[in-house]
Formats: C-alpha cells, structure tokens, sequence
C-alpha cells in the first residue's frame, strides 16, 4: 500500500518506464491503481528508431507485472515523507 499511495501522488507528473521487454516510455501518469497498474498520458517512446510501431501511441495502460522501473524528477519525490510512512508501516506490522 505504501507505493500506491506514493504513486497517487505522483499524478499528473513526468515519468519514464522501463518495461520488463527493455521498452521505455515517457509520459504523464494519469493513474495508477492498487496492482501498480498505470496509465500514461502525452507518451513517447525514448528508442523511436527501434520501435517505430509505438510512435503513434498518445495514451497507454501498462499492467504492473510488466514494469521493470519507474524513474520519478527528484524535485517531485519528498524523502522525508516517505520514509515517515515506511517508519509507521513497519512499526504497525510488527507482533
């Protein structure tokens, strides 16, 4: 739960993602859901010229399973929240 929730943050930001098949796309994430599922929005493909068939795509819904990386701006990600909400979730998963 702890990456859904940091990723609903992230809506309507800049991503790239590395799918497990080495394909990598940019876009803006337009939602995620509880299996890290995700839908990109204004996408492009970073190796046009070794996927020629994905240049048209505008939109794109990538299931979670196939995702290899998502790399986040720095400027978009606050550390200090997230290690607060990784803190009070292994204190509430501990005996």
């Amino acid at each position: 739960m702890l990456f859904y929730s940091f990723f609903k943050t992230l809506v309507n930001k800049e991503i790239a993602v590395e799918l497990k098949n080495d394909v990598a796309l940019t876009g803006r994430l337009h939602s995620v859901d509880q299996y890290l599922n995700i839908k990109l929005l204004e996408t492009k493909v970073v190796d046009a010229e070794r996927y020629p068939q994905l240049t048209s795509m505008t939109s794109v819904f990538i299931r979670g399973s196939v995702v290899r990386y998502i790399q986040i701006p720095k400027a978009d990600v606050d550390v200090d929240l997230l290690q607060d909400a990784a803190r009070k979730q292994n204190t509430s998963s501990q005996p």
